[in-house]
């Protein structure tokens, strides 16, 4: 639907104000990333391989897929407004678990629990579908993303400075913090924008053959699982590479993790200010094209043997810059290819994203450890970017054919 109702912040009878929106994708992204400074203190705690706390980062993108499959159906019954302040009070005991865990296997459960906290991403996407037009939804996803950017950005340096400062632990308690206080904005600020539609948990599933029997949509899907799966593949393997190739301290090494953030603000900027303009598939085709040249440019570099710190992080900018132009227009295409299901795609696209995201993130850790160069990283990051841009040339081409034959998609 249409915005109708103007938009009062801290007012929970109006649609939610975009600062919280912001913060509650901003939140998900955050949790998945602002521990990963803290990955060798944490093996060291555990008594563990780094292997084994790696799957920290993969098991809660496998949680955060599984969940995403439901969120979408659910929130379209019950409205979105409930089923985000209920994720956020279950990311909060998630996050004590973590913190009270006494063994590896019981801090990997409890932190595929913090997964939850995914319900922030993927309904505040759903609620700018609800508020405005196809048209306005990628120029204002690209906004509300920015949360996803901006704080991955800060928060793999600033969790760096806790763990050298109060240990790893520290990390896990401004988490806590943060999902106590996104609570009570959201009670305070999150109107309902998609009330109860009365209609089954099993109905809202029968929309997803409908939902996969459209080109279009697999083919948004998997631009967006591809070109994140460069991003995914970095969080996997980007860690092993700062300390054990580069030899970088905490503090260090969550600083230059957030390279790709920066360029994701900057293609965040982009989307917002022209995708209404481009169009979403010309934004999507020039976005794929930039995170794989980067890409492209840091492998010939690496395997030159010229590699250093700098040109390894730096062309990590590009897969950002990349992504920030692809994932809100990727994520305005799903939605918009059947809208009255708005959830439901919401839902099942980012299942496949991060499902998608945690193999290439699994398998990135695993073949890293041990190796003395961060080339095969680059290989596995460069092949999903360069998928990526097959996929978006898939659905320009059903596009055309649509109207060119006047079929339905």
């Amino acid at each position: 639907m249409e915005q109708t109702l103007p938009v009062r912040f801290l007012d929970r009878t109006t649609p939610p104000h975009i600062a919280t929106l912001v913060l509650l994708s901003g939140l998900s992204a955050g949790v998945m990333s602002i521990f990963l400074p803290s990955l060798p203190a944490m093996t060291a705690h555990f008594d563990t391989s780094y292997h084994m706390l790696q799957l920290a980062v993969s098991l809660y993108l496998l949680s955060n897929a599984v969940l995403q499959l439901f969120i979408g159906p659910i929130s379209d019954r019950f409205g979105r407004r409930p089923v985000v302040l209920a994720a956020l009070a279950l990311f909060c005991l998630a996050t004590i678990g973590t913190l009270t865990a006494p063994n590896i296997e019981l801090f990997l459960l409890f932190r595929m629990a913090q997964a939850v906290v995914v319900t922030g991403l993927v309904l505040s996407r759903a609620i700018v579908r609800d508020m405005v037009s196809e048209a306005e939804s990628a120029s204002m996803i690209g906004y509300v993303t920015m949360g996803m950017a901006l704080i991955p950005m800060v928060g793999p340096m600033l969790g760096g400075f806790l763990d050298q400062l109060f240990g790893w632990k520290a990390n896990f308690w401004l988490l806590l913090g943060l999902g106590l206080a996104m609570f009570a904005l959201s009670w305070r600020d999150l109107g309902e924008t998609a009330p109860s539609s009365g209609v089954s948990g099993g109905k809202r599933l029968d929309g997803l053959p409908e939902l996969f029997r459209s080109p279009r949509f697999w083919g948004y899907c998997a631009t967006s699982m591809l070109a994140s799966g460069a991003f995914f593949s970095y969080l996997g393997g980007a860690p092993f590479v700062g300390t054990d190739i580069f030899g970088l301290s905490p503090a260090v090494l969550g600083f230059v993790l957030g390279t790709p953030a920066l360029g994701y603000v900057i293609g965040n900027g982009f989307a917002g200010r022209y995708s209404v303009r481009l169009g979403i598939n010309r934004m999507l085709l020039i976005g794929t094209i930039i995170s794989t040249s980067g890409l492209l440019i840091g492998l010939i570099v690496s395997l030159s043997g010229q590699a250093t710190l700098w040109s390894f992080f730096g062309c990590m900018a590009f897969v950002g810059l990349g992504n920030g132009m692809v994932l809100p227009n990727a994520t305005a295409g799903m939605l918009s290819v059947r809208p009255h299901l708005a959830g439901t795609a919401s839902g099942v696209g980012g299942a496949m994203m991060i499902g998608g995201g945690a193999a290439l993130s699994a398998f990135s850790g695993a073949i890293m450890s041990g190796k003395a160069s961060a080339s095969p990283l680059i290989w596995i990051m460069f092949a999903s970017s360069a998928l990526s841009i097959l996929a978006v040339l898939s659905v320009i081409w059903r596009e055309r054919q649509l109207g060119t034959q006047n079929l339905r998609d």
